[in-house]
């Protein structure tokens, strides 16, 4: 029986660093990602490009549980990745976020 290898959790930000209802662009070992601290408190992460338009979903608008491309409109679920409104059609690359009892926002890249 093989052990399953463990994420590798590295280290983005503190939670007081993200306002609620916005999303920020973070570099994580060269990837960037979108991390979005939603009103609820959670945080997603997900990657910074937009699947159709190929630009920064961090600058777009987010809504609920998803974020909004600013360039065409196409709107992605933070928590699938899936797109919930066209013209994307491809998910976006969802990534494992941890929260410590310390504040400090951790993300496991995703393959």
């Amino acid at each position: 029986m093989s052990a399953v290898a463990q994420p590798e959790f590295i280290r983005v930000c503190g939670i007081d660093e993200l306002t609620p209802g916005q999303a920020a662009k973070a570099d994580v070992s060269g990837r960037l990602l979108a991390i979005v601290r939603v009103e609820d408190g959670t945080v997603h992460a997900i990657d910074d490009e937009c699947t159709h338009g190929k630009v920064s979903l961090s600058e777009g608008e987010v809504d609920g549980c998803t974020v909004e491309c600013w360039l065409h409109g196409s709107r992605f679920d933070l928590i699938s990745g899936r797109p919930t409104g066209l013209p994307a059609t491809v998910p976006v690359k969802v990534h494992t976020v941890q929260v410590t009892d310390d504040g400090d926002v951790l993300v496991a890249l995703a393959d």
